[in-house]
């Protein structure tokens, strides 16, 4: 994780500085002088007030106080000193109580939701560094057919995370590998890698046991391992809701990027939609092409009401994000500044609350919303790939110096 060590000290500017020492950036006097490599990401708060949130006043924060309360469920089986994200940056389990206590008893209005904001939180601008702008994309609950049996139609399988899977936390062992981890299985007494995904496809994982059930689509089930989660419409007419429950522990490549490489989509084109029709279109090509991307997606069987997301509660649409967890806690309410992915003069202002992550969600200022499930969520998570802002709401009283 970048940064040795975790400060939380204001400096003269009143930023926060919430991961690792405060850097003095070298800075290139000449055009023969060349820049060094640039620092690293670190998450920076700036404190403000909410009259500096546009639209702060418009927005009908009632979806972000269902989701908050989903939050509370969660929070509400945690011990009280257990830390609210990195160095407790939100404080801890006992600073949520009272707030958990008061949105369960908040009338679900627009005003009156705001006015419990407003009572609980205070609005801070995240910034990497001094960049305040980030990019924000979107993701939804994916559709598949699939059946319990592999057959004609049905030969893509989706696995379940295999029971000899071993996630190594890094930071047990070295301070300086805090938030790093390993995934692999053990051969022979070593902790050996997982297979890549290629491998995988080509049979690594065949005798096992691990099929959960066979779909009729490897692009749909390219797609649901990037989603995290999806519905699959079974040929008995049962509805199965698949839920994340494990990665192989390589790295997520974009498949896109591949693409604008090849000269085969060019960049300002590049979406969900382009890339699935360049993968229907070029057949010979698509395995090859998603190959490229090592990330393995297993799940699991979802019985209660989901999507489920990495916080363990059902994401709510239009209002949970996704974040890199090396930075924004989960649980804590955001406010997102970005444009509207089916027209990008039209502004997108909500609260949103951090509540799942993602293999592609890297920084401080990175968010994925979740649109939902269905045609219209796909339409706009799919083109969604736009900068934009954030605003941490961090708990009141909580100490930062």
């Amino acid at each position: 994780m970048p940064g040795a060590t975790v400060s939380r000290l204001f400096h003269k500017k009143r930023f926060l500085n919430v991961l690792g020492p405060i850097w003095v950036a070298a800075v290139c006097v000449s055009v023969l002088t060349h820049c060094g490599p640039p620092p690293p990401s670190r998450l920076i708060l700036k404190p403000v007030s909410y009259d500096e949130l546009i639209d702060w006043r418009v927005d009908d924060q009632s979806g972000a106080l269902m989701a908050l309360r989903q939050t509370c469920a969660r929070f509400d089986g945690f011990k009280d000193d257990r830390g609210v994200g990195p160095e407790s940056l939100a404080g801890t389990i006992a600073d949520w109580r009272s707030i958990c206590t008061a949105a369960a008893e908040v009338d679900e209005t627009g005003t009156a939701a705001r006015r419990f904001f407003e009572a609980w939180f205070d609005p801070f601008l995240a910034a990497d560094n001094d960049d305040t702008e980030g990019l924000f994309t979107g993701y939804y609950e994916a559709e598949l057919h699939g059946s319990r049996t592999r057959g004609e139609n049905y030969r893509t399988p989706i696995y379940a995370r295999p029971n000899d899977m071993v996630t190594a936390n890094l930071g047990e062992f070295r301070e300086e590998w805090k938030g790093k981890t390993l995934v692999g299985r053990v051969v022979d007494g070593r902790l050996r890698p997982f297979p890549a995904r290629a491998e995988i496809e080509a049979g690594a994982l065949v005798g096992e046991g691990l099929e959960l059930l066979w779909v009729d689509d490897p692009i749909d089930a390219f797609f649901l391992h990037i989603q995290g989660s999806g519905r699959v419409a079974m040929k008995d007419g049962q509805i199965v809701r698949l839920g994340y429950a494990g990665q192989n522990g390589h790295a997520y490549v974009a498949i896109g990027r591949e693409l604008i490489a090849r000269g085969a989509i060019a960049r300002e084109q590049m979406s969900m939609q382009t890339i699935r029709g360049w993968l229907e279109n070029n057949p010979g090509e698509a395995a090859d092409l998603m190959a490229t991307n090592p990330s393995f997606v297993f799940f699991r069987e979802l019985t209660k009401p989901g999507p489920i997301g990495a916080q363990g509660v059902p994401l709510t649409p239009g209002r949970s994000l996704a974040v890199d967890l090396k930075f924004i806690p989960l649980g804590v309410p955001l406010w997102l500044d970005t444009t509207d992915p089916l027209s990008l003069e039209k502004p997108l202002r909500r609260l949103v609350v951090a509540q799942d992550t993602g293999g592609a969600i890297k920084g401080p200022v990175r968010g994925d919303l979740f649109w939902g499930f269905g045609d219209e969520a796909a339409a706009r998570a799919g083109p969604m790939k736009q900068p934009g802002r954030y605003y941490l709401l961090l708990p009141k009283g909580v100490s930062r110096d």
